[in-house]
């Protein structure tokens, strides 16, 4: 996911997004643990896309807190 796609996402879909990859990454961790997948390094993929996504989300409160206090 790129992160002009992630910048466009509100508060609400930022943290759906950000629970479908979290399944997503244990659904791997789990194929991965039964049986080596294809390609492993798509769990290194879906981890990062978390941590954007969090630091997006991150990014969405503290301007919302900032609205507020003024």
């Amino acid at each position: 996911m790129k992160n002009s796609e992630i910048t466009g996402l509100s508060k609400e879909e930022l943290v759906a997004k950000i629970a479908e990859e979290k399944e997503s990454l244990s659904k791997l961790k789990f194929a991965h643990t039964i049986s080596a997948i294809e390609n492993p390094s798509r769990i290194a993929k879906v981890r990062k896309d978390i941590a954007r996504l969090n630091t997006e989300l991150t990014k969405v409160k503290n301007t919302e807190s900032a609205t507020e206090t003024k």
